[in-house]
């Protein structure tokens, strides 16, 4: 495995759920051939609600309103809107499709975990697809398919807490200061440094609403005092971080 894995860091801060559903609004679906009965194609809405599916020769075999950290996942933002997959022809996304299938109709003891659990593999098969495609509007995807950028992305997503600057950000990334900030801007759509603002913000707010101490939220994300942090929370959010706990 590559030192810089450009999935398991956002896998680890957000955790999948995954809720199977009939008649309420979804944003998964997976379709199955009526007469195989065999898997045939995967609907999936990252940020929003699947809309009537068009069914001719299929059927639906299972749907689900999946959620994994929303707006605030940095990766899901950047995603199509609506993402869709053949997997007549692939038998890992296949014998998933059927899994949860069967967890959900089963019903027995642990099925919420198991299919939270099914659904992240799922999510980590299909991001890899859209990585491999690549992306044309810039966002955190577009600068993750980009083997110079990931590199640097994934080290700030590993310790946000260190003082990164753009020369140790260009250095990982095998580029010079300019062309890395150049490069940067064009794939992600801000600056190194307002992404790493940003994430850090996403995992302040985590910890915050988790009950952790604002003064060693301040110290683990690299802002020197509970002022600091409060300050740029404050940017962010438009609240400070006691206000933003109290809603929890």
């Amino acid at each position: 495995m590559s030192e810089f894995d450009r999935l398991s860091s956002l896998i680890n801060r957000f955790s999948l759920k995954v809720t199977p559903q009939q008649n309420v609004q979804v944003n998964l679906v997976i379709m199955a051939d009526m007469k195989t009965q065999l898997p045939t194609k995967i609907l999936l809405a990252p940020l929003s609600f699947l809309g009537k599916v068009t069914l001719v020769d299929d059927y639906i075999m299972f749907r689900a309103r999946t959620d994994w950290g929303g707006r605030d996942n940095p990766l899901l933002a950047t995603l199509p809107n609506l993402i869709e997959i053949n997997i007549q022809h692939n038998p890992d996304l296949s014998m998933l499709a059927r899994l949860l299938k069967t967890e959900a109709e089963g019903q027995r003891c642990g099925v919420s975990g198991v299919l939270n659990r099914l659904g992240e593999v799922l999510m980590i098969r299909i991001l890899r697809q859209q990585l491999e495609r690549g992306a044309t509007a810039p966002g955190l995807l577009n600068g993750l398919a980009d083997s110079r950028l990931s590199r640097a992305i994934v080290s700030m997503h590993e310790t946000p807490g260190k003082t990164w600057k753009n020369g140790d950000l260009a250095e990982i990334a095998g580029l010079s200061i300019s062309r890395f900030t150049e490069l940067f801007n064009q794939r992600v759509g801000q600056t190194a440094q307002s992404y790493l603002r940003h994430w850090r913000m996403i995992l302040a707010c985590q910890d915050i609403e988790r009950g952790d101490r604002i003064q060693t939220i301040a110290h683990r994300y690299g802002y020197g005092s509970s002022e600091a942090l409060s300050r740029a929370f404050r940017r962010q959010f438009g609240s400070n971080p006691v206000s933003h706990r109290k809603r929890f």
